[in-house]
């Protein structure tokens, strides 16, 4: 197995800078997701790890060697694609020991390597069908068993799961996640999906327009972003944002309002503040409650939607500014949609952005 270091690494197309400068260290055995919306560069930085895209700047180590100037078959990774790229005309057991095969391996070592990631990956019982006979998570299974029996130092997965439905994408997290703990591995992870990174990830890194906004344990990121983006990127539902007045600063204790919400003394984590300027108030709709007594830092305003989804009531909230509010309430309510409705939070759950 082998770490990963990025030091600088810059990819330009002519005078568009796709990669403008970053730096990641990827532990060895660690589990690092890339996340960031489309076009953020996360697919490409993968790409050029692998040796698919030449470094424009910068350097790449793997393990102990400098891989800049390596083709791919020389950098010890495995990588799995959004598209599963099997052969139709092959049976499963065929298309996993394909890279054996061109390789030159031997008919004993491809069938123990085949039988061995057959097993870790729970399809022995698919080796003698084709591709035509598979469901779309069983084709993700080959190819990521055709990575497996290279026993590569990292594997690098591209969005392996956007072909798929709800259903396999969650059975199919939860066996690449198994996957990492039986082989203890290092992975780097490419994806959009906030939840995928959330579930798996030792790390996240969180990327916007080819820079790194922060990297940090899931729960780092979630409790302490750095900025409003991540903090708006990392959480389902989305965390709601609100133009609010700064109306006094003590120290890092800043008291804002507006039309909607009633004043609140929020403690600052980052961020400077002046008495009569502007500011966004970030609050995940976890933390929303509805409430029937009026107090400070309430939101007011009145019902858009009710989604009852069983296990929490998503609440769509209209406030007098025209901002919408979601709220994931716990509690099985019905709330009438045009109702009124007030919402509070405790204060040292929320973010408070000055940008």
């Amino acid at each position: 197995m082998a770490g990963i270091t990025l030091n600088d690494i810059r990819k330009s197309y002519g005078q568009v800078h796709v990669i403008k400068g970053v730096d990641i260290t990827v532990e060895d055995g660690e589990f690092v997701v890339f996340v960031g919306p489309s076009g953020c560069g996360k697919s490409t930085l993968l790409r050029m790890i692998a040796g698919l895209e030449d470094i424009t700047s910068g350097t790449l180590t793997i393990g102990d060697r400098t891989v800049n100037d390596l083709p791919p078959k020389d950098r010890g990774v495995a990588m799995v694609f959004q598209s599963y790229a099997i052969f139709p005309h092959m049976t499963v057991r065929e298309n996993v020991a394909f890279g054996l095969t061109i390789a030159g391996a031997s008919k004993e070592e491809k069938e123990a390597k085949v039988a061995e990631a057959a097993r870790i990956l729970q399809m022995e019982h698919l080796l003698d069908r084709r591709p035509s006979q598979l469901s779309g998570g069983q084709r993700q299974r080959v190819a990521i068993g055709r990575a497996i029996v290279r026993k590569p130092a990292v594997f690098l997965f591209d969005e392996p799961l956007s072909n798929l439905d709800a259903a396999l994408r969650m059975d199919m997290r939860m066996e690449i996640g198994k996957l990492h703990k039986t082989l203890g591995a290092t992975m780097i992870y490419v994806t959009h999906d906030q939840v995928e990174a959330m579930t798996l990830a030792d790390k996240i890194v969180v990327l916007k327009d080819g820079m790194v906004q922060q990297i940090g344990a899931p729960m780092d990121l979630y409790h302490n972003p750095a900025n409003a983006f991540v903090a708006g990127f990392i959480g389902s539902p989305s965390m709601n944002f609100l133009d609010v007045d700064v109306k006094a600063v003590n120290g890092n204790r800043i008291t804002v309002a507006n039309p909607s919400l009633d004043p609140v003394e929020i403690t600052a984590r980052h961020g400077s503040y002046t008495a009569g300027g502007k500011a966004r108030l970030g609050i995940r709709p976890q933390y929303l409650t509805p409430e029937t007594d009026r107090r400070s830092g309430q939101l007011h305003g009145k019902v858009a939607l009710t989604e009852r989804l069983g296990a929490e009531t998503v609440v769509e909230v209209t406030l007098a500014t025209g901002k919408s509010v979601i709220a994931a309430l716990t509690r099985d309510a019905v709330y009438p949609l045009g109702s009124e409705i007030s919402l509070s939070f405790n204060p040292t759950e929320v973010h408070l952005f000055s940008e």
